[in-house]
């Protein structure tokens, strides 16, 4: 954690993180315990499934984006029972309730799993029993956000979008929206147009990575033809001065995963993601730790690393969170608590400064 003077503000906010993929919480210890008690043999040929110690190891040393996934899609194999699903969803709602996270609003990726032969209803009732458990002994509100892979061809995606049990998870608010993760640069949003058109008319939420490894050009793509409200990651949007101050105009909030960036070869240092640039354009975002898992960090720990490279004072953090919580797809009555948590935090806070 860092040593900041302000590290006891940046813990007692009242976080929202709405870039978290459940699939990416899966720590190698539960990985390793779920392959065990399902019999799924993990990769034999090579090393770093040789103990949770060698393939935490091995996640240190991503080369790139398609290299994280050929491990993210791996781990996925060992999700097989509801409880599987809720132990994963679950073992992320404590850590992030002790970062402080009042609200998350979290995704999944439903094909990774549909095709090799786990149901629907398996993933949503295994991840319904955890975030009822969040609620319950957490005080914690959450979204569940369906993605699709866009390395899969989109008539693939579309017809996982009107299955029926999909679309009776939207109908029944199960699950509040659509996002598009995988591979960014090689499938452009437009590709998904049909998809989220449909997804538009029926009055689903929609989010995209954009702006990850892809170009800026991605992020007015997935503006201009997918009817976004969020984009997921973003920080190619620094590049384009015009566009920049068109998000910013807009309301239309990034989530910012700092680690994920450094990890995953984006940017050298945390101190290249552009925090200020955004700041002092007026650009919403929030800070997220994406699949925390893998990138070996969870919320705080990217709150923490944005102070140590950008130092921010307190009244940006508040900015930053209170972006966080209005550009959060729960009910306005959970946001007015939330802002009031806030409030007091700020107040707190100064109060204490002052003695």
């Amino acid at each position: 954690m860092c040593k900041s003077p302000i590290h006891a503000l940046l813990l007692a906010l009242p976080k929202c993180e709405h870039h978290i993929h459940l699939e990416g919480a899966l720590t190698p210890s539960l990985l390793f315990e779920l392959a065990a008690r399902n019999n799924t043999t993990l990769p034999v040929d090579d090393l770093a499934f040789t103990s949770p110690e060698s393939l935490r190891s091995r996640y240190e040393h991503f080369t790139s984006l398609d290299d994280f996934l050929h491990y993210y899609y791996i781990g996925m194999s060992v999700l097989i029972l509801p409880s599987d699903f809720e132990a994963l969803a679950w073992s992320y709602f404590q850590r992030a309730a002790a970062n402080g996270v009042h609200h998350a609003e979290v995704f999944f990726d439903p094909q990774a799993h549909t095709s090799r032969g786990v149901a629907y209803s398996t993933i949503l009732s295994g991840f319904n029993a955890a975030r009822h458990r969040a609620h319950e002994e957490l005080r914690m509100s959450t979204e569940l956000i369906c993605c699709f892979l866009r390395h899969l061809p989109p008539p693939d995606c579309l017809a996982t979008f009107n299955q029926a049990e999909v679309q009776q998870s939207f109908e029944n608010g199960a699950v509040t929206g659509i996002g598009l993760d995988s591979s960014e640069l090689d499938f452009p949003p437009q590709l998904f147009g049909e998809l989220y058109r449909k997804a538009g008319e029926q009055g689903l939420r929609r989010t995209a990575h954009a702006g990850e490894e892809g170009p800026a050009a991605y992020i007015a793509n997935a503006i201009d033809t997918l009817g976004v409200e969020r984009i997921d990651h973003g920080i190619k949007l620094a590049e384009d001065a015009e566009l920049m101050q068109r998000v910013a105009e807009s309301g239309i909030m990034l989530t910012i995963c700092p680690f994920s960036n450094v990890l995953l070869r984006c940017v050298k240092s945390v101190a290249e993601v552009p925090i200020r640039k955004f700041l002092n354009a007026g650009v919403r975002f929030s800070i997220n730790s994406d699949d925390p898992a893998y990138f070996g960090g969870y919320v705080l720990e990217n709150y923490c690393a944005v102070q140590e490279a950008h130092n921010l004072g307190e009244e940006e953090w508040e900015n930053i969170c209170q972006a966080g919580i209005e550009g959060s797809w729960c009910t306005q009555e959970r946001k007015e608590e939330l802002l009031q948590i806030l409030r007091r935090v700020i107040h707190d806070w100064k109060s204490r400064s002052l003695i």
